[in-house]
């Protein structure tokens, strides 16, 4: 066992890590949560600790920023949206902040990042998704979004999705040092999966 503060040095968090136990939990959480009214009862089980402690534990990791966050897949055409759009816009840097809070506000709009231009073949550097029923709606969306907003002079493309590829979150390889065959399996299926 290593505590926080002497990996860090210092008088850092006084977390204990147990190597063993955190691998294995993070190795598990990167499968997902298991689809269950008691999630981390079952991923505890399969450690062989209890849930409370599970819980301790993914708490200390995201504290420390081991775990950095929790995210949601979302699977839109099980949903019904059949149509999602990248809409990518040149707009300048100075109005990008501003314009990408605006453009998050919107209930269609499941992304929104910026990216640096690939001058001169990629003027583009703020990016987002658009998801609708149809690619009439996600259309009228967009053109409803450039109206109301005044945006008719910023450049833009709509890039339709073509291929849909299995969703899923990151995965990182993890030293779990000893742990069960059917750990160490669904955690090879992670690194394998992430891979394809």
């Amino acid at each position: 066992m290593e505590t926080i503060k002497n990996r860090l040095g210092g008088n850092s968090v006084p977390e204990i890590i147990d190597k063993a136990i955190d691998g294995l939990l993070i190795s598990l959480l990167q499968q997902g949560l298991p689809l269950n009214r008691q999630p981390y009862k079952v991923i505890a089980a399969q450690i062989g600790i209890p849930e409370v402690q599970a819980i301790a534990r993914i708490s200390a990791l995201k504290d420390m920023g081991l775990i950095k966050r929790f995210g949601v897949i979302v699977r839109h055409h099980e949903l019904g949206y059949q149509d999602n759009a990248m809409i990518v816009w040149d707009i300048p840097d100075e109005q990008v902040p501003a314009i990408a809070d605006r453009l998050k506000q919107y209930p269609c709009v499941t992304l929104c990042y910026r990216r640096p231009r690939r001058l001169p073949l990629w003027i583009y550097n703020l990016f987002c998704m658009i998801h609708g029923r149809d690619r009439n709606s996600v259309l009228q969306s967009l053109d409803s979004m450039i109206v109301s907003n005044g945006w008719q002079h910023f450049p833009y493309d709509v890039l339709f999705t073509r291929r849909r590829f299995k969703q899923r979150g990151a995965c990182s390889p993890v030293n779990t040092g000893k742990m069960s065959a059917s750990i160490r399996s669904s955690t090879e299926s992670c690194v394998q999966s992430h891979d394809e």
